[in-house]
């Protein structure tokens, strides 16, 4: 199943097309909608979009890993992760379904 991948180019040109911005402003649209999101994230935040999903910062802690190769034991440093769940209607769309009159 390889598909497209979408780019900011891709995102900026669909913003330009739908929306009637310039080709400059839809960019910069892009650009401040993805730098927001990236800030909110960075800063442990959850980010929700309502019939889309929610990105969560998780914080996992220490923890004992091994090398594959070797067997040796390592430990693992406390880290941040970032989560997508996505929504409902999200996945209803994605397989196909139509959840109250939701239809493009």
């Amino acid at each position: 199943m390889a598909g497209k991948t979408v780019t900011r180019a891709d995102l900026s040109e669909a913003v330009y097309q739908k929306v009637g911005l310039s080709r400059t402003e839809s960019a910069d649209l892009v650009e401040t909608v993805l730098s927001e999101i990236c800030g909110c994230l960075a800063s442990g935040e959850t980010v929700k979009l309502s019939s889309f999903g929610s990105f969560i910062v998780r914080d996992k802690g220490e923890r004992i890993g091994r090398n594959p190769k070797t067997g040796v034991e390592v430990p693992i440093d406390p880290r941040r992760v970032m989560v997508f769940k996505p929504s409902n209607i999200l996945k209803a769309r994605i397989n196909g379904e139509n959840i109250d009159g939701l239809d493009d």
